[in-house]
């Protein structure tokens, strides 16, 4: 069972807690999608206010909490900054090439939907 430890520690589940069920469905909304995506692509972490989401501050809350609650992404403190990274490693170690198929599946949607 995960465990907060201070109380600015944020609640992630362990690596043997994640859960494929789960995952799928963090992953299935398109602004939870996005926020991977950018994470992805920044390739460090980012602030919370770096992703921009066009959705209110609270519904923005809600998205981080379920990426975070599902062991997709991690979310620490910096300062008063939340930072958010991706759980590359847990993900590849228990979903082999999940992250990187939906991720790549995202990118190709995104040209289409340019095109």
């Amino acid at each position: 069972m995960s465990t907060v430890t201070s109380p600015r520690a944020l609640d992630h589940p362990a690596r043997d807690e994640i859960r494929l069920e789960t995952v799928l469905h963090a992953l299935s909304d398109p602004m939870r999608l996005r926020v991977v995506c950018e994470l992805d692509q920044a390739g460090a972490e980012l602030n919370c206010s770096d992703i921009e989401l066009p959705v209110s501050k609270s519904t923005t809350t809600h998205h981080f909490r379920v990426l975070r609650e599902s062991g997709v992404i991690q979310q620490v403190y910096r300062g008063t900054a939340k930072m958010n990274g991706l759980r590359r490693d847990d993900m590849e170690a228990l979903f082999p090439g999940l992250l990187q198929s939906v991720l790549g599946s995202a990118t190709r949607q995104e040209q289409r939907d340019q095109a």
